[in-house]
């Protein structure tokens, strides 16, 4: 029976740009190291952050290519693989090249809205056609469904190798449910940065981020305090990290993210449509607060 390996600090990691659209392969390698030697626990690549629905079947296997060689074995690797057409996910897990990558993230169907029985044989279907572990990733806010707690524990106790759920339902009582119920090798993963530390005291095994792109070491050092249980400390990080938290989202993700790369010297500021850059007043606000953490 599968163990979940994904703990701690996870980097929903980016995708750099050019400013003439193409992939930024050495950005990312740069951005790569940054996080491996800054306290990131394991990679999360291809997912929402990644800007994926908008990079070609091409351009994804050079990314993965890139992430596996970088690292080189030294982090976990978990990689987004989900969609809301079942057989198309099944045929994409049986036929694609899981070299280098340790487990699949995939996402509640999004559009079609099925009900919980869809949702539960879906997931399911998806468990007996990975190779890999599974993690489920529960955002309502992007799919338009709720994987509800009760569905999330059976899918947990049927299914051998769906060892964890990103759950960002933005329900501390969901999660709490969950946390509640599961069994002991399933995890619970925040898929919220401004709710991470109270998901972590609550029983989280940690973060898939998209704030660790940028700030990898201070945030992963807030989930090891927590760890530790020194609550107090781990507190303070919090809420030095509060404003920063929603003008990272407030023009979308992951355009606040990529502004404050940007900021830090990382990557050009450039995304690709439907996704734009942050406004200038969100920009001036994210250098302001990068000041003050003098980071």
């Amino acid at each position: 029976m599968a163990q979940n390996i994904f703990r701690g600090l996870g980097v929903a990691l980016i995708t750099p740009f050019t400013q003439n659209g193409d992939v930024d392969m050495r950005s990312l390698q740069r951005l790569l190291e940054y996080q491996i030697q800054n306290g990131a626990d394991f990679l999360c690549i291809l997912a929402t952050t990644g800007e994926t629905p908008c990079l070609s079947a091409e351009e994804k296997t050079a990314i993965k290519d890139l992430v596996v060689d970088v690292n080189k074995g030294r982090v976990p690797v978990l990689m987004g693989c989900g969609g809301n057409n079942t057989r198309a996910v099944v045929e994409e897990l049986r036929s694609s090249d899981w070299s280098g990558i340790d487990g699949v993230l995939s996402v509640c169907p999004y559009y079609n809205k099925p009900s919980q029985e869809g949702l539960y044989q879906h997931f399911k279907c998806i468990s007996e056609a990975s190779p890999l572990p599974v993690v489920l990733y529960n955002v309502p806010g992007r799919t338009g469904i709720n994987l509800k707690s009760q569905t999330t524990v059976r899918l947990a106790n049927d299914c051998p190798n769906i060892v964890a759920i990103k759950e960002a339902s933005g329900s501390l009582e969901q999660v709490d449910e969950i946390i509640k119920n599961k069994p002991d090798r399933f995890d619970v993963i925040s898929g919220d940065d401004a709710l991470t530390f109270s998901m972590v005291a609550s029983g989280a095994a940690g973060v898939i981020s998209v704030i660790g792109n940028a700030l990898p070491k201070e945030f992963s050092r807030m989930i090891r305090l927590e760890f530790n249980g020194e609550y107090e400390a781990a507190r303070r990080i919090h809420h030095r990290f509060t404003e920063l938290y929603s003008l990272l989202f407030v023009d979308g993700n992951p355009a606040g993210v990529k502004a404050l790369l940007h900021e830090m010297g990382f990557i050009e500021n450039a995304l690709r449509l439907p996704l734009v850059p942050t406004r200038l007043t969100t920009l001036q606000k994210i250098t302001s607060i990068l000041k003050e953490l003098k980071i």
